[in-house]
């Protein structure tokens, strides 16, 4: 039975997740913002939002070994320990920390939705490369 690339699995997986998140923002200027606001409305949606992501953040840290021969493999590693502590921040913090966002959100929605399509389809093109 072949290795599965794990490193080459996650960033083609979290880069297209990235990239139609930004695409659909384009889309539908004010959907982040609006989603913003109901997480921070809403205790439960805190909550499970906060899990979820420390969760797929965990899963993506602990898949990708610190291989410093394997850029991609570091970079990912790194990504899902910022995710965990994003995730403890919204757990922890949610009304301090939306409000950045929503503040952010308001000047730069289109700069924010165009970086997370460079930043997704960059992880998808190394993802890919790495797979093939």
């Amino acid at each position: 039975m072949e290795a599965i690339d794990v490193a080459g699995w996650s960033a083609l997986l979290l880069g297209l997740t990235a990239l139609f998140a930004g695409i659909g923002a384009l889309r539908k200027p004010g959907a982040w913002r609006t989603m913003l606001e109901e997480v921070e409305r809403s205790p439960a949606l805190q909550f499970l939002c906060g899990m979820l992501e420390l969760l797929i953040g965990a899963v993506i840290y602990l898949a990708n070994p610190w291989l410093p021969a394997d850029l991609l493999s570091c970079v990912l590693k790194a990504m899902g320990g910022l995710m965990m502590a994003e995730a403890l921040m919204i757990l922890g913090f949610v009304d301090i920390y939306t409000q950045f966002w929503l503040r952010s959100l308001t000047h730069m929605h289109r700069g924010w939705a165009l970086s997370t399509v460079a930043l997704g389809l960059g992880l998808s093109v190394a993802g890919a490369l790495h797979l093939a």
